[in-house]
This record gives structure tokens, C-alpha cells and sequence, in this order.
């Protein structure tokens, strides 16, 4: 593991960046295969082996392209660290179910994450603040260049890159916004906005990606078309999507202050006392409480608490985050407790 691994936060956690009261962060992911070599659930040892020889190689010798990244394999890692790293959306967690021949090629700010032997053998991610999709691209593509050079790829002239899931042939590409809409939650139009998203081809999903559920009023908006698209008209396509969400969240915004100010400063500032003075916090309750002041944050309602600690908050308060940040293991209980002093401190007059 790289020196400064316990840090919690990251550069997708750090400030807003572009329409960042909605967008908290926007993902590019690219699916890559070495060509004559099994997938990774089907190849031998020595494959798997021969793929993080490759990939290591590529980053010993190529230091000016990265000399500010990190290797290391993930069996070398502890459970709790693995765990910090998916809560902090840097790794999935298929890479550590199998961390035999599973390895990570990570910048040190953590915007650029190659993981190497999960379902495919590289998967190349950019992740950036607010909306990025179009720069988290041009990252992802630079770094997969690179990798090209070096790399005979599996790819096919009619179907283009090969993959494990046949839903990533095509582009490799999976892109996606995490975004947060409290008001279109309150305002009770989340199901028809979520509805009409999955109409026009795109995939919803919670605060963890496939099978995890809408926490905090957060959800996922991602591609499900690689095969038939460019990758700059998949993120495109989903850029032009998020930005009619983010139109439909603001308006539902505007509906509650117009029709409902001081119940929503109501709401929001007793979801502010009692974050403050909360002694046991489930990571539900907190997540929910958090949502509720940050849009207060953002409607104006709430103006002594900054904005920008609520997205660090939302990863921190995660149970390997947690303890990590304690420094000891916790049972149920006991990160209930230190989730609510981590919380009391930091949006109190004390700062962590």
C-alpha cells in the first residue's frame, strides 16, 4: 500500500468543481484485455501473473509518465484498508473477492486508478469533483494510450474491445455522474425523473454502483450502450442527461422554498442540531441527516457550516473509513458512537 494511504480524503472529495451543489462526482472507467490470454475468472496463475509483470513494467520503466503513481498488490493489503479504498470509490469490490494476482496502479492524488486483474484486466479510472465527464475522459484515454503503447490489447475490428461482460464490448467505456437530489425526493417527481432516464438508455444506480440502493438521496447515472457509440458520444449523451437532471433538482429546490421556506429551514436545521449533538449515529440515519444540511447548505438555509465538508463527511463517517480514522477496530455500537463524535466535532466548533 502507498505511503499515505490512511488519508480519507481524495481529489473527487475536495471542493465542489462544476455544478458541484448537485454533482458530486463524475467517473470514467475503460475495460481493457491483453489479447492470447484468458479472462481473468478463467486464467491460470501464470497469466494473471504474466498481466501484473507487464503492467508493473510499464511503470518501473516509464517514470516521467508515472512517476507520481504508486504499485501495489492487493493481497499485500489489509481487509480494513481494502475496504477504505472501496467506500472511497477508488477500487470495486470485485478486485479484493479474488486479491491473488490482483494489483493497483494509483496516482497519489487519487484522481487516476488502474486496477489490474478484477473482471478484466485493466480497468482504467478517472475520477474527478463535480461535472467532469469530459475531462475524466481525456485522463482516462491519456493513461490508456500509454498503456497501449506498451500492450498488445484485445480488440476486434467489427466488435472493438473485448470484454468479459458482453455489455462492455464496444468502447470498454462505463461513465458516470453520482449525484445528489434531496428535492426531487421531497418533492415526491424522483421516480418519474429516475423512469424517464432509464428510457433513454441510461442505468440508475445507489450510492455504491450495481445491486447497492439510493442512500442520502444519492444515486448513480451511467451508460449502458458501448457497442455502436463513440466514447465522446457515450459522455456526451450522459452529460446532456445529467444537466436536464441537475435543471429538474434546482426547480424542485426553488418549488420548496417558494411553497414551504420555513419548513424546509425547519427541516434542515433540526438535521443540523442533531448531527451536532447526536451520541449514537447509525451510518443511515447519518447519511440521510447529511443530505438534509447540505441542501440546506445549497438553498442558503444554512450558512455557518461549509459546503465542502459534507461530500468528505458522507465517505468518513463509512465503517473501514471510520476506523481507520480512530485508529482501532470498532464493533456496531462503537462506530455508532464515534460516527456521532467524528460528526459533532466536525460541523461544531471543533474541527477534526
Amino acid at each position: 500500500m502507498p505511503d499515505g494511504y490512511e488519508q480519507i480524503s481524495s481529489k473527487w472529495m475536495d471542493g465542489h468543481g462544476p455544478d458541484g451543489e448537485i454533482v458530486l462526482s463524475s467517473r470514467v472507467r475503460l475495460a481493457r484485455n491483453i489479447n492470447n490470454m484468458s479472462f481473468p475468472y478463467l486464467a491460470p496463475d501464470s497469466q494473471t501473473e504474466e498481466v501484473q509483470k507487464q503492467v508493473k513494467s510499464i511503470y518501473e520503466q516509464k517514470n516521467r509518465d508515472f512517476a507520481d503513481f504508486a504499485f501495489f498488490q492487493v493481497k499485500d493489503v489489509l481487509p480494513l484498508q481494502r475496504q477504505v479504498l472501496i467506500e472511497k470509490h477508488l477500487i470495486s469490490p470485485l478486485l479484493v473477492r479474488e486479491p491473488h494476482n490482483s494489483a493497483v496502479l494509483m496516482r497519489q492524488d487519487e484522481a487516476v486508478i488502474i486496477m489490474i486483474n478484477e473482471e478484466d484486466h485493466l480497468r482504467i479510472q478517472c475520477l474527478l469533483p463535480g461535472l467532469q465527464l469530459e475531462q475524466a475522459l481525456q485522463e482516462a484515454m491519456s493513461y490508456d494510450d500509454l498503456l497501449e503503447r506498451e500492450l498488445d490489447y484485445a480488440f476486434d475490428e467489427n466488435w472493438g474491445y473485448l470484454t468479459v461482460c458482453p455489455t462492455n464490448v464496444g468502447t470498454g467505456l462505463r461513465a458516470s455522474v453520482m449525484v445528489h437530489l434531496p428535492a426531487l425526493v421531497l418533492t415526491k417527481q424522483i421516480n418519474r425523473v429516475l423512469a424517464a432516464i432509464a428510457q433513454v438508455g441510461l442505468a440508475v444506480r445507489g450510492l455504491y454502483g450495481e445491486g447497492s440502493e439510493m442512500v442520502g438521496n444519492l444515486v448513480q447515472i451511467s451508460n449502458q450502450i458501448t457497442l455502436g457509440q463513440s466514447e465522446v458520444e457515450i459522455v456526451r449523451n450522459l452529460y446532456s442527461v445529467t444537466k436536464q437532471v441537475i435543471e429538474q433538482e434546482f426547480q424542485a429546490r426553488q418549488l420548496l422554498l417558494n411553497e414551504g421556506r420555513e419548513r424546509l429551514a425547519d427541516r434542515v436545521n433540526r438535521a443540523l442540531g442533531i448531527l451536532r449533538y447526536a451520541r449514537v449515529l447509525s451510518s443511515q440515519e447519518a447519511m440521510q441527516l447529511l443530505s438534509d444540511v447540505r441542501l440546506g447548505i445549497d438553498s442558503g438555509l444554512i450558512d455557518e457550516v461549509d459546503g465542502s465538508v459534507m461530500k468528505e463527511l458522507m465517505v468518513m463517517l463509512q465503517p473501514a473509513c471510520l476506523q481507520v480514522w480512530t485508529g482501532k477496530e470498532l464493533d456496531g455500537l462503537e462506530r455508532d458512537m464515534e460516527r456521532a463524535r467524528l460528526i459533532n466535532k466536525r460541523l461544531g466548533a471543533g474541527k477534526v
